[in-house]
């Protein structure tokens, strides 16, 4: 009886761990949990949707879609991070929420809040998965979750430039002395974030609908997948976005709580801070 639910929630799923993924990148790299990455992901959607409205192939307004979200990333992280790198990670975390309802205002002053959909090429292929019809987008998002993790995990195991991100996570300041250059570094760490927010925000406005509040929002289940993975593991972060989708399809049947499926990110960030914080207690208690 879940099996439909499942293999619908992993579809939804796959955004959630793509945009935890990007936040954990840019926060190992920088420091900075970004509250942005919704309201980024959304614009580039918007952009997209105009492209393709205005009668240009589609591929250009996905392609738009990227490009627009990278480059309102790459100015955030080019220009106003760096005047707050030494400020108290709060102050940073917050500074990216100003971004993202300057973005919001932006969006609904630009094509207001009626809610609309973005198509796919893809939503008319599809894959019957345990009697249960598996659209091409869905299976597309899986794919690009799989493929995505693999390759920031080899760039940031593997390359001069992960190592660099590496070093950054540890200390800022020695890694400057050491001929880091930390501000050049922390923009390709926020222009990977604004390439995934991109896609992501493409994937989203076809699965559920192309709305700049909703969208916005893209970015708590991705904050709660991210709290399950502790900011660090790109697999965790994955696997707990995955899973996050799937609780919220399947509660879809219980009619006491359908409504409110929509909280299941909420409830899994504060388990997931509650039990974390009560092991960080336990271990301190046993050192």
């Amino acid at each position: 009886m879940l099996l439909p639910f499942i293999v619908s929630g992993l579809g939804i799923g796959a955004v959630y761990a793509l945009s935890g993924v990007g936040l954990v990148v840019l926060y190992r790299a920088t420091g900075v949990l970004n509250f942005a990455y919704g309201a980024v992901g959304a614009l580039g959607a918007f952009c997209a949707w105009s492209v393709i409205n205005a009668g240009y192939a589609a591929p250009l307004g996905w392609l738009a879609a990227i490009a627009v979200a990278t480059a309102g990333s790459y100015a955030y992280g080019r220009f106003v991070a760096p005047r707050l790198a030494f400020r108290d990670p709060v102050v940073r975390a917050a500074g990216t929420l100003g971004f993202a309802l300057v973005l919001l205002g932006f969006i609904g002053w630009m094509w207001g809040e009626i809610p609309r959909r973005l198509t796919l090429p893809t939503d008319r292929a599809y894959l019957d998965v345990f009697d249960t019809r598996l659209t091409m987008t869905r299976v597309l998002a899986i794919g690009l979750a799989i493929v995505i993790v693999v390759a920031i995990s080899l760039l940031l195991a593997r390359t001069r430039l992960g190592l660099k991100m590496r070093s950054l996570a540890d200390n800022r300041d020695l890694s400057g002395l050491l001929g880091i250059r930390v501000v050049s570094v922390e923009t390709i760490a926020w222009v990977i974030s604004g390439v995934s927010a991109g896609i992501c925000g493409v994937l989203l406005a076809n699965m559920v609908r192309l709305q700049g509040l909703q969208l916005t929002f893209l970015v708590i289940p991705a904050i709660a997948a991210a709290i399950l993975g502790r900011l660090s593991s790109l697999t965790v972060t994955a696997i707990a976005g995955l899973v996050i989708g799937v609780i919220e399809a399947c509660l879809s049947i219980v009619p006491a709580i359908a409504a409110y499926r929509t909280a299941t990110p909420f409830v899994v960030a504060l388990i997931a801070v509650a039990v974390l914080s009560t092991t960080a207690k336990l271990k301190m208690e046993q050192r």
